[in-house]
This record gives structure tokens, C-alpha cells and sequence, in this order.
């Protein structure tokens, strides 16, 4: 009784599944960025069940993402590469909550602009095609 609400982490969709036949589960927490797509089709599956994903390293942790595509929209857009990947994972599914970490002021301005900044379908579709 003392426990109101139960997340996983690293966990696949197996894991998830067998998870949930013990207890209700509201979140979900793996590597997932631009370039690490391994949870695709997880998140959607979690988004149609009401169920959070926060992605870890959403910048790409230790090796910040570096991508063509990437600067390329970003320099559209004129914002960071950074503001537009956080970006991405905001319109990529209703589900995603995220917690980008930082350690300056200036990065965490940068990163807040992701939260407003608009991606046209032909944005997401050539940003998409960096983790496929």
C-alpha cells in the first residue's frame, strides 16, 4: 500500500509485459534518441495503454548525436541540433516525457527552445531516417 506508482527501466517489451501482469505500470525509461531507435515500436505500444516512455540519453549521452541530416535541419530552423532532436522526440509520440540533463544555464535555454519548436512533415520524415 505504500507503493502508488511503478516504473521499469531497460526493460524490452517482453520484460514490460510481464511487468504489467503483476502490477499497473505508468512509465517506462530506456536509451532512446534520434539515432537509438530500438524502442519504436515499445513506444507506440505504450502510448495506446496511457503508459509514459522517458528516454535516457535523449541527446545521445556520452557521444552527443552528430548527424548531417541532423545540422542540416537545424540550420532551417536556425536553432541547435541539440533543441531540434529534443524536439523530435516531443512529436514523435504523446507518451514521451522527457528529462534532458544539463549542466549549464545555456544548455538548458537551448534545450528548452525543443520544447516550441515546430518540425514540418518534411523535417521529421528526413530526421526520421537517421536511426532506420
Amino acid at each position: 500500500g505504500l507503493i502508488r506508482h511503478l516504473g521499469v527501466s531497460n526493460a524490452t517489451a517482453k520484460q514490460v509485459a510481464e511487468a504489467r501482469s503483476i502490477a499497473p505500470i505508468v512509465c517506462v525509461q530506456n536509451m532512446y534518441n534520434l539515432a537509438h531507435r530500438h524502442d519504436d515500436d515499445l513506444i507506440d505500444e505504450l502510448a495506446e495503454q496511457g503508459i509514459a516512455y522517458v528516454p535516457f540519453f535523449p541527446l545521445g549521452g556520452f557521444s552527443t548525436l552528430q548527424s548531417s541530416a541532423l545540422t542540416a535541419v537545424a540550420t532551417r530552423l536556425d536553432a541547435t541540433p541539440m533543441s531540434v532532436a529534443l524536439a523530435w522526440l516531443l512529436q514523435r509520440s504523446p507518451n514521451i516525457l522527457l528529462i534532458p540533463g544539463t549542466s549549464s544555464v545555456a544548455h538548458l535555454r537551448e534545450n528548452a527552445v525543443g520544447a516550441e519548436l515546430p518540425l514540418s512533415d518534411d523535417d521529421l520524415a528526413e530526421l526520421d531516417k537517421i536511426g532506420r
